[in-house]
């Protein structure tokens, strides 16, 4: 009898399932013998790290597919040696040790090295040091310890509160506060202030750093004044920064004409200044909001300014065609009252006075108008009322969660193995978080610091305020890039820096060549490391842009006594001259290591805003050369 074909197909499914599930049971088999394999394999690997060390967010991160630039800019992949937990649990004890072993750089201050009888002038730093030491400490082991919560510190007001739309003050409480005037939330498009106020006479100049003398003794006569638009304080010991400076100087300037000099100036470093001199702007000259950066006014060197109103009607009647011009003298005059208007454009910021315009001034990268929230003016005026309107309401957001992204892409690589080429140790203050981020995001990302050839840590002393300590600490644990000198931040004291970032180079990283910068200069490893590799083998080097002739300063920020050098930038000099005499040092001199701005070719640029730094790192990576980002 015949089988039907139906029955036919259905014995032949039945085998087909019985093979399939024999080779889904035999895939299963060698799956479980993998598995054994590789886990007997990794529990030495388990027992060495700890579970602890291996943080839940990381177990519970799904896969995600990463991007075609990820992957290109990925370093070859390499088992991590220092795992940082940012667990939300509470660490048991020998967690926080290795932690803060990690965290915490190993200098530390011995009492037992200072000699009260030395006349060298050491006292005075000694005791700075000493003070700074024990109470960074005890501010650590606060923080470190728990103690310290952000509920228990005094946070700045509520952010999200409303800030006046218009603020509005007479010259006689403008004097009251010190010639400052706070404009709670900064400025935004539209926003505008208007200063009344009368130049003074011209005097003579008297102090002897800044004034010139005429032939035959005669002292110059200066009026002049300065309205400036600035921001916050970054850091105890630094001057705020100027986002506008403004600066008519109707005598004294030394090309002896009525001048308009305006510019920035960004971590107490000038920027190129914008100088108006009475010749209007190029008709090729790069305009802000369709606006010229100089207009023209009457000069005592024009022809034109010469022509009588006479003679002009006179062309005019007798059908003679010119091209009118309308011409202006200089805005400012002294013992004449003024109106100046200072508003914020699109592109920079625009002057008028008396109501016509005068200059404009383009934004640099460094800044944004919400950061102007204060306005001083100084000089030789006397201010009769001030106005500022069109401001914005709401308060920008000056948190480090503003500037910090707690992504994983950010994150340091780990140490390597055995010992690293470079090391770069990078100076920086707590409050510094937008500084460190941009370097995170632009140099730190390239592929050397990557793979671990070269490691690039930020040396940060502590801060004043606990609520910055605190947020630095998560920082630290979270990107693993930080190394903290637990005293308290101290300009005297930056030399501290200096020694935590040898010792940590040479004891931590065991590195080839050891490299200092600051968290405002921007970085070409593979240069800087090309550079070092020129010098044979065996020799000692100290290579940068080097000041061979310069004179210590003895007046200013930068001033040091006849007894003490506590500059870290000569102090470290004066160490590697006392080495050269043991052992030969090679300088290597190079002025691509720019200490004051960027030039195009450059190794190191110093004095850059975070916005530049994120600047240069894109058009190193689209043009293939590096190029500057000359606005701030």
């Amino acid at each position: 009898m015949k089988r039907r074909k139906s029955e036919t197909r259905l014995d032949k499914f039945d085998l087909f399932l019985s093979l399939s599930r024999q080779r889904s049971i035999q895939i299963l088999i060698g799956v479980g013998f993998l598995y054994i394999l590789l886990v007997t394999i990794e529990i030495p690997f388990v027992f060495n790290t700890g579970f602890s060390a291996v943080s839940q967010e990381t177990l519970a991160r799904p896969f995600t597919l990463q991007s075609e630039e990820d992957l290109l800019d990925k370093g070859a992949p390499t088992r991590p040696r220092h795992l940082v937990s940012h667990n939300s649990a509470q660490p048991t004890q020998s967690q926080s040790t290795n932690r803060t072993l990690r965290l915490l750089s190993s200098l530390n201050f011995d009492p037992t090295t200072f000699d009260p009888t030395k006349k060298d002038g050491s006292i005075e730093l000694h005791k700075t040091a000493k003070t700074a030491w024990e109470v960074g400490r005890k501010f650590w082991e606060e923080i470190d310890s728990g103690k310290v919560q952000v509920s228990d510190v005094k946070t700045p007001k509520n952010l999200s509160e409303s800030c006046l739309h218009s603020v509005s003050l007479p010259g006689s409480d403008f004097l009251k506060r010190g010639k400052v005037v706070e404009l709670p939330c900064g400025l935004t498009l539209g926003s505008h202030v208007t200063v009344v106020g009368m130049p003074r006479w011209a005097h003579a100049e008297k102090d002897q750093k800044i004034s010139l003398v005429k032939d035959g003794g005669e002292p110059v006569m200066v009026s002049q004044f300065m309205i400036e638009l600035q921001g916050l304080k970054i850091v105890e010991g630094e001057d705020p920064p100027r986002i506008l400076h403004f600066n008519p100087r109707l005598k004294g300037d030394w090309s002896g004409k009525p001048v308009i000099e305006q510019n920035t100036c960004y971590r107490m470093q000038w920027g190129t200044a914008l100088r108006c001199e009475g010749w209007k702007s190029k008709a090729d000259e790069e305009t802000v909001d369709d606006q010229v950066k100089c207009e023209k006014w009457i000069r005592d060197d024009d022809n034109h300014s010469e022509e009588s109103k006479a003679t002009w009607w006179l062309s005019r009647l007798i059908g003679r065609t010119k091209k009118v011009s309308v011409d202006w003298p200089f805005p400012f005059v002294e013992g004449k009252l003024f109106v100046l208007t200072l508003s914020a454009g699109l592109e920079g910021y625009h002057v008028n006075v008396d109501g016509r315009h005068i200059a404009s001034f383009p934004y640099h990268t460094g800044y944004t108008p919400e950061d102007a929230t204060g306005l001083t003016v100084n000089g030789d005026i006397d201010v009769h009322f001030l106005f500022a309107a069109s401001l914005p309401t709401t308060h920008p957001s000056f948190a480090p969660q503003r500037h910090l992204e707690m992504t994983d892409r950010w994150r340091a690589p780990p140490l390597p193995e055995g010992s690293a080429e470079l090391f770069i140790g990078i100076l920086s203050a707590g409050n510094h978080f937008a500084e460190r981020m941009a370097a995170r995001k632009s140099w730190m990302q390239h592929r050397i610091i990557k793979s671990s050839t070269a490691v690039a840590r930020f040396f940060v002393a502590l801060h004043a305020r606990k609520d910055v300590n605190l947020e630095l600490k998560k920082e630290a644990e979270f990107f693993g890039d930080i190394v903290i000198v637990p005293y308290m931040d101290n300009y005297d004291l930056v030399v501290l820096k200096t020694v935590a970032i040898c010792e940590y180079g040479v004891r931590t990283v065991h590195a080839k060549y050891i490299m200092k910068g600051d968290d405002d200069t921007f970085v070409r490893v593979d240069a800087v490391l090309d550079e070092a590799r020129k010098v044979p083998e065996g020799r000692s080097f100290y290579i940068g842009n080097i000041n061979y002739y310069h004179k210590p300063l003895r007046y200013g920020k930068w001033a040091v006594t006849y007894e003490l050098f506590k500059m870290e930038d000569v102090s470290m000099g004066m160490w590697v001259e006392q080495f050269n005499s043991s052992k030969p040092v090679e300088y290597v001199h190079s002025l691509k290591y720019c200490q004051f701005g960027c030039i195009e070719g450059y190794f190191t640029a110093h004095y850059q805003s975070p916005r530049q730094i994120i600047c240069l790192w894109d058009k190193l990576q689209k043009l293939g050369k590096p190029q500057c980002c000359n606005m701030r």
